[in-house]
């Protein structure tokens, strides 16, 4: 299962709130790419895919695509904020290695 932390949870919030129009969720998925040979994707959709994992992370949705499933269970996502700048971290016990960006890893 993946899980969302209080910061991760209370930014996608804010993200929602100033997106100006409807949203259903924020979607996390795995695709290939990065020096690792997978990456994290996280955007912000407007309407839930039929094949969809809903997860509710109080009241904030998150969709994965059934491909990405299996890759994100036991995933941890935390929003750092920070002198040296902000962003999503993922903390995934599945990876059997990462690039020095932290930005993808491996299975």
């Amino acid at each position: 299962m993946l899980t969302l932390t209080n910061n991760a949870v209370s930014a996608v919030q804010r993200f929602i709130d100033s997106a100006g129009k409807p949203i259903a969720g924020l979607r996390i998925k795995v695709e290939g790419g990065g020096c690792s040979g997978l990456q994290y994707g996280m955007r912000l959709e407007e309407a839930a895919a039929e094949d969809d994992s809903v997860m509710d992370f109080s009241g904030v949705k998150v969709l994965v695509d059934p491909q990405s499933v299996e890759m994100l269970d036991g995933v941890t996502v935390d929003f750092l904020d920070g002198l040296e700048g902000s962003g999503f971290k993922f903390e995934n016990p599945n990876a059997t290695g990462s690039c020095g960006c932290g930005k993808s890893f491996a299975c």
